[in-house]
């Protein structure tokens, strides 16, 4: 007789590594091509449409807002809908989002940019909080490096879209169709993501009920109760502040510097490069011990010295300077995303945890743009945001500090269920 399910127990795999690793990454290449791309563009928008910088801020602070609210839905939204279904329905809202963008300037683009800006961002709400808990799942044993794959191809989006749109401005495209080309590749990810999540689908097995005295696997309405979820939430979120604040005005910063807004889009790129490579890499030096401070430490000291260099001295190694705040930046993504999986066992609950940090996380960050354009029009310049946000990067430094493994199981300990007498 075949002993039963254990909580926590993975169904046999529905895909090959292979092709679960394709679509992971080519599903979530399209999450950020739309956020990276007005930036370079920002100096030809700003024209056409008459946008200040508090207003242009709005085009990352809304879709991350967005971002987050979707993420504290998204376990309710996933379990009612099933990961197939809410997946590959918010591919659909992120390429109706970018093809939107191609409507005729008028009176009221401004409106539209933001409105598809928002719609993007609710497409990407579900789909970046159903994968960690999908590769927590089909991965068991490689939870680590496939989150670095994931956290890779997230940035790698990101390069793509600070890069291609300027040059497809250079190649004679208008500025809308730069931005609503990236409706294409979510297209081409569509047939793969439906295809590939209806065979998970149809082998997930049932979890067998949990043991007498604690929650079911499905219950995750008490992690909001946990203070440890708070910290997380509000680590994230801080971190992630820098990471908008970049993608909004690194590329304007340098372009009043006097540089293209191809150039700008290539500086952004390379750093998103460098956070996709430092993504990919730091999961995977860190899967060797399960308390991943250290490396943690070592990306916000890299945030803290770019952020810091941005600030003073602008000018003097622009792309080492944008190369180490890549991987200050990428590392503690994907560092985060690990590090929230670690602390409970079950893959619904690590995941239900999971999007609710990057849902309260993705809310505060959406706030760190419109900080900065806010202390640009009260000092005249760049140089008080950015040492804000290498603020930011040493209090999530001193938060980490508790992020120590020992205290997960007690940190993140499942209430007693009342027992029916």
């Amino acid at each position: 007789m075949s002993s039963p399910t254990q909580p926590g127990a993975q169904a046999a795999p529905a895909i090959t590594p292979a092709l679960w690793l394709l679509t992971v990454v080519l599903v979530t290449l399209n999450l950020r091509p739309f956020l990276t791309a007005p930036g370079p563009l920002g100096h030809a928008i700003q024209q056409a449409t008459g946008m200040d910088l508090r207003a242009f801020s709005w085009l990352t602070l809304l879709p991350m807002a967005l971002m987050g609210v979707g993420g504290w839905l998204a376990p309710a939204a996933l379990q009612r809908l099933g990961a197939r279904t809410a997946v590959c329905a918010s591919l659909l809202l992120i390429a109706l989002g970018c093809a939107l963008r191609l409507m005729p300037a008028g009176h009221a683009t401004t409106i539209v940019l933001i409105a598809t800006a928002g719609l993007c961002g609710v497409g990407v709400a579900l789909v970046q909080s159903a994968l960690p808990g999908l590769i927590k799942r089909q991965s068991p044993g490689h939870v680590a490096p496939m989150m670095g794959v994931y956290s890779a191809a997230l940035m790698g989006g990101g390069a793509l879209g600070a890069q291609l749109s300027p040059l497809a401005m250079q190649w004679g495209m208008g500025w809308q169709a730069a931005m609503a080309i990236w409706a294409l590749p979510v297209l081409a990810a569509l047939p793969l993501a439906w295809w590939a999540l209806t065979r998970i689908q149809r082998s997930t097995q049932a979890l067998a009920p949990a043991a007498s005295g604690t929650v079911p696997a499905s219950d995750t309405g008490w992690l909001m109760r946990r203070p440890r979820t708070w910290l997380l939430l509000i680590s994230f979120g801080l971190m992630n502040g820098g990471y908008a604040s970049t993608v909004a005005w690194l590329a304007p910063f340098y372009q009043g510097h006097g540089w293209s807004a191809s150039q700008s889009g290539s500086l952004l790129a390379i750093l998103s490069i460098a956070q996709a490579a430092s993504a990919l890499a730091m999961p995977a030096l860190a899967r060797r011990h399960i308390d991943r401070r250290g490396w943690m430490l070592v990306a916000l000291a890299a945030q803290v010295i770019g952020f810091a260099g941005l600030a003073l001295w602008p000018d003097a190694m622009p792309t080492a300077n944008a190369i180490i705040l890549g991987v200050g930046l990428g590392g503690c993504f994907s560092l985060f995303m690990v590090l929230a999986l670690d602390h409970l066992p079950r893959p619904t609950q690590a995941g239900a945890l999971n999007a609710l940090m990057q849902g309260g996380g993705f809310v505060l960050a959406a706030l760190a743009p419109l900080v900065m354009a806010q202390l640009h029009h009260w000092s005249g310049s760049w140089t008080s945001g950015w040492l804000y946000q290498a603020g930011m990067a040493l209090a999530v430094a001193v938060l980490a500090l508790r992020f120590a493994p020992q205290h997960y199981a007690k940190a993140m300990q499942a209430p007693v269920q009342p027992t029916l007498s």
